[in-house]
């Protein structure tokens, strides 16, 4: 059979590997072709269009590539045409993928959607187009089960897929230490524009910990170039490249981004202050269209503030530093998010995502 996977993001390009390998499992002669990343083609995928082509977020920033993306979109679905795939499975990646998904209906293509967008957290409408157009939605998030049931749309739970991802990585050979010191992990993301509002400030801690190992996880989109104009003048600040995991298997505490680094950094254990900074007019609009309590992914699957988080205006140093050192220090609200942490694996499966998704794409194809 022949498999066409859109993920338009890293994080997308992690769970579609970990996909790709099981359909292989249960379809020996699977031919797979898609518009991922690295570990996608690893995996055993043509990649047709890597995600750091693609990789566009907030609203300003969409807007001033609207001439690339609408290219982009063409160019995907005349590959689509000339390939003439049994089925389409969508990874994440909304603004994209929503669009490919309605074109590919009127194709008579069968569309899977894995990985649902959060549509619960705003455009709640578009539940609405994702029924006519999605002939399957396999979700991982618990909650996200009886939200589309009161719109009358039965979906698939199959668990979370970062959890076999912790499990492989906890299961490795462990790396020499990156230091002596402990360590403070810093994940401000991938996308420069961000990264250049959070990241001075993320990096002022360093100042004030000078016993610990400030250590960034380098993003593969961004330059050393770009990174070493803003960590230079730290002597305890050091980056890695491709090695966020074992990072966080060796840290005493993280400054991470909001996004999916919220929930890797909560399920290998450790304690977080999670930090958002974007455009004053991308905030602006997300601000009245989000509708959800918490932006962490932590918080909302426990639908409590598990950890605390500094959005926009009240991300500032001593905010920051408050925040730190209540992680480092304060021994109740360590233990505390410890537990939390526990629950939260319990929560999303016992890691057969991969496996239940793929089963159920080959099952719907055959």
């Amino acid at each position: 059979m022949k498999y066409y996977l859109i993920a338009g993001e890293a994080s997308g390009d992690l769970h579609g590997s970990n996909l790709i390998k099981q359909l292989k499992l249960q379809d020996p002669q699977a031919d797979i072709r898609c518009w991922g990343g690295d570990l996608m083609e690893q995996a055993g995928a043509t990649v047709v269009k890597h995600y750091k082509d693609l990789a566009f977020m907030g609203f300003v920033e969409v807007v001033m590539n609207l001439r690339t993306i609408f290219k982009n979109l063409d160019l995907c679905k005349k590959d689509i045409e000339a390939w003439k795939p049994d089925v389409l499975v969508l990874i994440d990646y909304p603004g994209f993928n929503l669009r490919i998904a309605e074109w590919a209906k009127q194709q008579g293509l069968k569309v899977i959607y894995y990985i649902s967008p959060q549509v619960w957290a705003w455009k709640e409408g578009r539940v609405k187009k994702i029924r006519e157009t999605v002939d399957k939605m396999l979700v991982i998030l618990p909650f996200e089960k009886d939200f589309y049931k009161k719109w009358d749309f039965e979906v698939e739970y199959v668990g979370h897929p970062l959890i076999e991802a912790v499990k492989a990585a906890k299961e490795a050979p462990a790396l020499p230490p990156f230091s002596d010191k402990p360590i403070i992990a810093l994940l401000p993301g991938s996308r420069k524009q961000e990264v250049e509002k959070k990241l001075p400030v993320m990096l002022s801690m360093a100042k004030y910990f000078p016993e610990y190992q400030f250590i960034m996880a380098q993003a593969p989109s961004l330059e050393d170039s770009f990174i070493n104009g803003f960590t230079g003048a730290y002597p305890n600040v050091s980056v890695v490249k491709g090695q966020t995991y074992p990072l966080l298997l060796q840290a005493t505490a993280a400054l991470v981004t909001s996004g999916t680094a919220t929930l890797e950094t909560a399920l290998f254990g450790v304690p977080e202050v999670v930090c958002y900074k974007g455009s004053p007019v991308s905030y602006f609009f997300a601000k009245h269209l989000i509708k959800v309590k918490y932006i962490s992914l932590v918080n909302l699957i426990m639908d409590k503030p598990v950890v605390k988080e500094l959005i926009q205006h009240d991300l500032t140093e001593e905010n920051l530093l408050k925040e730190l050192t209540l992680i480092l220090k304060d021994t109740a609200r360590h233990q505390q998010m410890k537990a939390d942490y526990a629950m939260l694996w319990t929560l999303l499966g016992d890691g057969t995502a991969s496996r239940k998704a793929a089963e159920a794409i080959v099952s719907m194809v055959k």
